[in-house]
Protein backbone atom coordinates (compact mmCIF):
# COMPACT_ATOMS: atom_id res chain seq x y z
CA UNK A 1 0.00 0.00 0.00
CA UNK A 2 1.55 3.46 -0.81
CA UNK A 3 2.16 6.26 1.22
CA UNK A 4 -1.11 8.17 -0.22
CA UNK A 5 -3.33 5.18 0.52
CA UNK A 6 -2.17 4.23 3.57
CA UNK A 7 -3.22 8.17 4.63
CA UNK A 8 -6.43 7.47 3.10
CA UNK A 9 -6.72 4.45 5.27
CA UNK A 10 -5.54 5.99 8.66
CA UNK A 11 -8.09 9.41 8.07
CA UNK A 12 -10.91 6.88 7.39
CA UNK A 13 -10.04 4.83 10.99
CA UNK A 14 -9.83 8.17 12.53
CA UNK A 15 -13.18 9.09 11.52
CA UNK A 16 -15.03 5.89 12.58
CA UNK A 17 -13.40 6.41 16.08
CA UNK A 18 -14.72 8.98 16.84
CA UNK A 19 -18.13 8.25 17.05
CA UNK A 20 -18.25 7.18 20.64
CA UNK A 21 -19.82 4.16 21.75
CA UNK A 22 -20.80 3.97 25.89
CA UNK A 23 -21.53 0.36 26.21
CA UNK A 24 -18.33 -1.45 25.20
CA UNK A 25 -14.86 -0.64 25.94
CA UNK A 26 -12.21 0.53 23.02
CA UNK A 27 -10.45 -2.69 23.29
CA UNK A 28 -13.96 -4.73 23.51
CA UNK A 29 -15.01 -3.04 20.08
CA UNK A 30 -11.87 -3.88 18.72
CA UNK A 31 -11.63 -7.54 19.35
CA UNK A 32 -14.70 -8.21 18.71
CA UNK A 33 -14.03 -6.62 15.26
CA UNK A 34 -10.54 -8.35 14.87
CA UNK A 35 -12.43 -11.70 15.28
CA UNK A 36 -15.36 -10.85 13.31
CA UNK A 37 -16.34 -11.70 9.61
CA UNK A 38 -16.27 -8.02 8.82
CA UNK A 39 -14.10 -5.69 7.13
CA UNK A 40 -16.11 -2.72 8.28
CA UNK A 41 -14.48 -1.13 11.15
CA UNK A 42 -16.32 -1.03 14.06
CA UNK A 43 -17.86 1.90 16.39
CA UNK A 44 -15.29 2.33 19.57
CA UNK A 45 -15.26 4.66 22.20
CA UNK A 46 -11.91 6.81 21.73
CA UNK A 47 -11.78 7.80 25.21
CA UNK A 48 -11.80 4.51 26.41
CA UNK A 49 -8.22 3.36 28.37
CA UNK A 50 -5.74 1.04 25.42
CA UNK A 51 -2.44 -0.32 26.27
CA UNK A 52 -0.07 2.42 24.64
CA UNK A 53 3.47 0.02 24.75
CA UNK A 54 3.78 -0.56 28.42
CA UNK A 55 4.73 -4.63 29.06
CA UNK A 56 1.94 -6.64 30.33
CA UNK A 57 2.19 -10.03 30.80
CA UNK A 58 -1.20 -12.14 30.99
CA UNK A 59 -1.45 -15.06 33.19
CA UNK A 60 -3.56 -16.48 30.17
CA UNK A 61 -4.80 -15.73 26.82
CA UNK A 62 -7.80 -13.46 27.06
CA UNK A 63 -10.19 -15.45 24.74
CA UNK A 64 -8.83 -18.29 22.60
CA UNK A 65 -8.13 -17.76 18.83
CA UNK A 66 -5.42 -14.32 18.92
CA UNK A 67 -2.41 -13.98 17.06
CA UNK A 68 0.44 -16.23 17.09
CA UNK A 69 3.36 -15.26 16.29
CA UNK A 70 6.28 -18.09 16.12
CA UNK A 71 10.00 -18.07 15.89
CA UNK A 72 12.37 -20.74 15.24
CA UNK A 73 15.90 -19.32 15.45
CA UNK A 74 19.47 -21.58 14.27
CA UNK A 75 22.33 -20.47 15.62
CA UNK A 76 25.16 -21.63 13.16
CA UNK A 77 28.55 -22.13 13.96
CA UNK A 78 29.26 -19.49 11.22
CA UNK A 79 27.14 -16.99 13.16
CA UNK A 80 30.21 -16.62 15.80
CA UNK A 81 31.97 -15.09 13.36
CA UNK A 82 29.10 -12.78 11.75
CA UNK A 83 26.04 -12.36 13.48
CA UNK A 84 23.82 -13.90 11.11
CA UNK A 85 21.16 -16.72 12.31
CA UNK A 86 19.08 -18.60 10.25
CA UNK A 87 15.03 -17.08 11.27
CA UNK A 88 11.98 -19.06 10.10
CA UNK A 89 8.47 -17.60 11.54
CA UNK A 90 4.72 -18.39 11.08
CA UNK A 91 1.98 -16.09 11.99
CA UNK A 92 -1.31 -17.70 13.00
CA UNK A 93 -4.89 -16.23 13.63
CA UNK A 94 -4.10 -13.27 11.91
CA UNK A 95 -6.47 -10.41 12.57
CA UNK A 96 -9.25 -10.04 9.43
CA UNK A 97 -8.62 -6.38 8.25
CA UNK A 98 -7.80 -5.09 4.87
CA UNK A 99 -4.29 -4.50 4.94
CA UNK A 100 -1.00 -5.64 7.43
CA UNK A 101 2.35 -5.84 7.21
CA UNK A 102 5.08 -7.60 9.27
CA UNK A 103 7.79 -5.23 9.86
CA UNK A 104 11.92 -5.80 10.03
CA UNK A 105 15.01 -3.64 10.69
CA UNK A 106 16.28 -3.34 6.97
CA UNK A 107 20.13 -2.97 7.96
CA UNK A 108 19.34 -6.62 9.87
CA UNK A 109 17.71 -9.09 7.78
CA UNK A 110 17.95 -10.49 4.52
CA UNK A 111 17.13 -13.02 2.10
CA UNK A 112 13.68 -12.79 2.92
CA UNK A 113 11.10 -14.98 1.41
CA UNK A 114 7.49 -16.43 1.92
CA UNK A 115 6.97 -20.12 2.66
CA UNK A 116 3.64 -20.54 2.83
CA UNK A 117 0.17 -18.75 3.25
CA UNK A 118 -3.43 -19.27 3.36
CA UNK A 119 -7.06 -17.43 3.82
CA UNK A 120 -5.15 -14.23 2.79
CA UNK A 121 -5.55 -12.80 -0.57
CA UNK A 122 -2.61 -11.53 -1.57
CA UNK A 123 1.56 -11.57 -0.21
CA UNK A 124 4.72 -10.02 -0.81
CA UNK A 125 8.08 -9.28 0.47
CA UNK A 126 8.58 -5.64 -0.21
CA UNK A 127 12.01 -4.39 1.20
CA UNK A 128 12.51 -5.15 4.74
CA UNK A 129 8.53 -6.06 5.05
CA UNK A 130 5.73 -8.41 4.40
CA UNK A 131 2.75 -7.11 3.08
CA UNK A 132 -0.60 -8.75 3.37
CA UNK A 133 -3.79 -7.70 2.00
CA UNK A 134 -7.36 -8.97 2.39
CA UNK A 135 -6.71 -11.23 5.66
CA UNK A 136 -9.70 -13.86 6.54
CA UNK A 137 -10.22 -15.91 8.56
CA UNK A 138 -8.14 -18.55 10.24
CA UNK A 139 -5.34 -16.75 8.10
CA UNK A 140 -2.08 -17.87 8.41
CA UNK A 141 1.62 -16.53 6.81
CA UNK A 142 4.85 -18.26 7.27
CA UNK A 143 8.50 -16.48 5.97
CA UNK A 144 11.91 -17.69 5.97
CA UNK A 145 14.93 -15.09 6.41
CA UNK A 146 18.59 -14.32 7.64
CA UNK A 147 18.71 -11.90 10.26
CA UNK A 148 21.73 -10.45 12.01
CA UNK A 149 20.58 -10.72 15.53
CA UNK A 150 24.07 -12.56 17.30
CA UNK A 151 26.19 -9.46 18.68
CA UNK A 152 29.93 -10.43 19.93
CA UNK A 153 30.24 -9.26 23.58
CA UNK A 154 34.53 -10.11 23.26
CA UNK A 155 35.96 -12.51 25.39
CA UNK A 156 33.69 -15.68 24.23
CA UNK A 157 30.55 -13.56 25.18
CA UNK A 158 27.17 -13.48 23.29
CA UNK A 159 24.10 -12.30 23.12
CA UNK A 160 20.87 -12.61 21.02
CA UNK A 161 18.91 -9.67 20.91
CA UNK A 162 14.48 -9.71 19.46
CA UNK A 163 12.32 -7.50 18.93
CA UNK A 164 9.84 -5.24 20.50
CA UNK A 165 7.19 -7.27 19.45
CA UNK A 166 3.84 -6.06 19.48
CA UNK A 167 0.40 -6.80 17.90
CA UNK A 168 -0.61 -3.01 17.42
CA UNK A 169 -3.78 -1.31 15.35
CA UNK A 170 -3.51 2.29 15.44
CA UNK A 171 -2.62 3.87 18.89
CA UNK A 172 -2.99 0.42 20.91
CA UNK A 173 -1.38 -2.64 21.58
CA UNK A 174 -3.46 -6.21 21.80
CA UNK A 175 -2.69 -8.99 23.06
CA UNK A 176 -1.02 -11.22 21.50
CA UNK A 177 1.03 -14.95 21.66
CA UNK A 178 4.84 -15.49 20.70
CA UNK A 179 6.53 -18.44 21.21
CA UNK A 180 10.12 -18.87 20.32
CA UNK A 181 12.49 -22.07 19.90
CA UNK A 182 16.36 -21.11 19.59
CA UNK A 183 18.81 -24.08 18.54
CA UNK A 184 22.65 -23.56 18.74
CA UNK A 185 24.25 -26.84 18.92
CA UNK A 186 27.63 -27.47 17.17
CA UNK A 187 28.58 -23.95 18.22
CA UNK A 188 30.43 -24.25 21.35
CA UNK A 189 27.59 -21.94 23.16
CA UNK A 190 26.16 -22.13 26.41
CA UNK A 191 23.14 -20.56 27.61
CA UNK A 192 24.10 -18.14 30.75
CA UNK A 193 21.14 -15.79 31.00
CA UNK A 194 17.55 -15.04 29.96
CA UNK A 195 15.57 -11.74 29.67
CA UNK A 196 12.89 -11.33 30.58
CA UNK A 197 12.63 -13.93 33.91
CA UNK A 198 10.27 -16.52 33.49
CA UNK A 199 7.60 -15.24 35.29
CA UNK A 200 3.26 -15.46 34.62
CA UNK A 201 2.83 -15.01 31.45
CA UNK A 202 6.62 -15.72 30.28
CA UNK A 203 6.95 -19.45 30.43
CA UNK A 204 11.06 -20.17 29.99
CA UNK A 205 11.96 -24.02 28.95
CA UNK A 206 15.47 -25.45 28.22
CA UNK A 207 16.92 -27.96 26.80
CA UNK A 208 20.76 -29.37 25.70
CA UNK A 209 21.42 -27.30 22.74
CA UNK A 210 17.82 -26.10 22.66
CA UNK A 211 15.63 -23.93 24.78
CA UNK A 212 12.84 -21.46 24.15
CA UNK A 213 9.79 -19.26 25.72
CA UNK A 214 6.10 -18.95 25.55
CA UNK A 215 4.78 -15.86 26.68
CA UNK A 216 1.13 -14.35 25.75
CA UNK A 217 1.19 -10.01 26.58
CA UNK A 218 0.54 -7.16 25.76
CA UNK A 219 2.84 -4.03 24.91
CA UNK A 220 6.47 -4.11 23.42
CA UNK A 221 8.15 -7.35 23.97
CA UNK A 222 11.78 -7.29 23.66
CA UNK A 223 13.90 -10.13 25.05
CA UNK A 224 18.09 -10.54 25.21
CA UNK A 225 19.65 -14.05 25.55
CA UNK A 226 23.15 -14.33 27.02
CA UNK A 227 25.68 -16.92 25.92
CA UNK A 228 29.30 -17.69 26.73
CA UNK A 229 31.57 -20.35 25.17
CA UNK A 230 32.61 -22.56 27.29
CA UNK A 231 30.81 -24.98 30.47
CA UNK A 232 28.48 -22.51 32.19
CA UNK A 233 25.69 -23.74 34.07
CA UNK A 234 22.74 -21.50 34.06
CA UNK A 235 21.53 -19.99 37.30
CA UNK A 236 18.60 -21.45 38.92
CA UNK A 237 17.01 -18.20 39.09
CA UNK A 238 16.47 -17.77 35.47
CA UNK A 239 15.22 -21.33 35.32
CA UNK A 240 12.56 -22.06 37.77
Amino acid sequence: MGLFMRLLFLLALFAVLVNAQAKETREEALERWFNSDSFDLPDVDSTAHVNEGDLEFLASAPKPGIHHHHNSITILPTSLHDGWIKLEQCHTNLDKVFAAQIMFNKDKVRDIQITEYKNISKAWVEGSSVQMQQIKANAKLCLKARSRALIDDDNGKYHLRSGPYMRKFLDGYYPIRLSMDIKYQDTGLKLVSVSPEQQKGFKVWKKPGNFGFDAIFEGRLTTEFGFKVGPIRLSSSKTH
